[in-house]
């Protein structure tokens, strides 16, 4: 009686481990059967959650192609082409299906139980196997993973490197994120990214961190970290851009071997604003849209898909267009300060906004980090709201 509570254990317990290993299994095959030619099956259109970006992804399995709406697509048929993958979900289903049974079931009949016991230890013995199959591909789900998350970002992937990063020039690199946890699973490793710089520019580079949000430990550069605090899909304050192109004008000009390193959390809106704004000031573009489009051009990998990978946010671009006019009219200083006052704010193209009427929506004005004006329109504070019909 008492082998029998003990085996109803054992059979809870496995029960619990099978459910985890199924679930890991879903997860690892979702990012495995990405990037794959055709399809030939019923349309499927499912959302999930992937773990690794906390993004949702729809999984649209068609007859031809994918529908354009969808992101990304999972087709089942390139994963279970391999037998050894059409093995190993065989082996996950049915060890859960004997569990699943025992753990249930009455347990009528003691002889049956050690054949039980025996025949979950030889699947013991296949589910280990399985377990250093998988770590062995680990490494290839990683890097499936980031291209998938990196999109058509231009990457390097030379020298046994495979990373989300990009000569713009011969001394200047765009990057995303060196992150380190489970960040590292679809973003770059910082301790990859470290190698890097230190295999190809050893005791020659400097980082620049750009988001506010974040940052690390600069001991991975060798303390030659800088930072420039800009909020997401955010503009720097001309103040910084000036310090900023002053400092990197001090370390290019240091010795002819020096490169910048420069990302933000994707390494393309503020990556892309200040890559530019050093662009304008060595003289290497002398308009902004022409550095604009050279960047667009380097970040963007068109062999993988046409989506442009520039600058996209219009303020972003904007105060590359406001450096421009401080280094050829203002000789790098300030414009003179000018004293404005706001009247009024007008809105077109309202009716898809909240409420549709402007009703519902707050404005605040912020000037050097600070809150200078509120106005909450659902209460009329401060302002007073009008919406007309065009």
């Amino acid at each position: 009686m008492f082998f029998g509570v003990q085996f109803i254990c054992m059979a809870k317990r496995d029960f619990a481990i099978h459910l985890i290993t199924l679930h890991n299994i879903l997860e690892y095959m979702q990012i495995a059967i990405i990037q794959t030619e055709a399809a030939d099956f019923v349309k499927i259109n499912i959302c999930v959650i992937l773990k690794a970006t906390g993004r949702t992804i729809c999984l649209c399995m068609t007859d031809s192609l994918c529908v354009s709406d969808c992101p990304v697509c999972f087709r089942f048929k390139v994963y279970f082409s391999s037998r050894l993958n059409i093995i190993d979900a065989c082996i996950v289903v049915i060890t859960l299906v004997v569990t699943m049974i025992y753990t249930f079931s009455d347990l009528t009949g003691a002889s049956l139980i050690p054949r039980v016991v025996t025949f979950l230890r030889f699947l013991r013995i296949i589910i280990l196997v399985r377990v250093f199959r998988l770590a062995s591909q680990k490494k290839e789900l990683e890097k499936v993973t980031r291209r998938m998350v990196s999109e058509n970002k231009r990457r390097y992937q030379k020298d046994g490197f495979d990373l989300d990063l990009t000569y713009v020039t011969d001394r200047v690199i765009a990057m995303s994120f060196p992150s380190s946890g489970k960040q590292a699973l679809y973003r770059n490793p910082i301790r990859e990214v470290a190698r890097f710089l230190d295999t190809k520019h050893e005791d020659h580079y400097r980082v620049y961190n750009l988001c506010s949000e974040k940052g690390y430990d600069p001991k991975f550069f060798h303390y030659r970290v800088e930072r420039v605090f800009i909020d997401d899909h955010n503009v720097p304050s001309l103040e910084d851009m000036l310090k900023y192109t002053a400092g990197v004008r001090e370390w290019m000009a240091a010795d002819p071997k020096n490169i910048i390193a420069i990302h933000c959390k994707g390494g393309k809106g503020r990556t892309g604003t200040l890559v530019c704004t050093w662009l304008i000031d060595s003289d290497q573009f002398e308009s902004a849209q022409d550095s604009l489009d050279y960047f667009g051009e380097r970040r963007t990998d068109k062999s993988r898909s046409s989506k442009f990978q520039g600058v996209e946010t219009p303020s972003q671009s904007r105060y590359v267009g406001y450096y421009e006019v401080m280094k050829t009219k203002f000789n790098r200083q300030l414009p003179p300060e000018q004293s404005l006052k706001i009247k009024s704010i007008r809105i077109h193209s309202i009716a898809g906004v909240g409420k549709g009427n402007g009703s519902d929506l707050k404005v605040k004005i912020i000037v050097r980090k600070k809150l200078v004006f509120l106005c909450v329109c659902a209460k009329q504070e401060n302002c007073t709201v009008r919406h007309t019909h065009t």
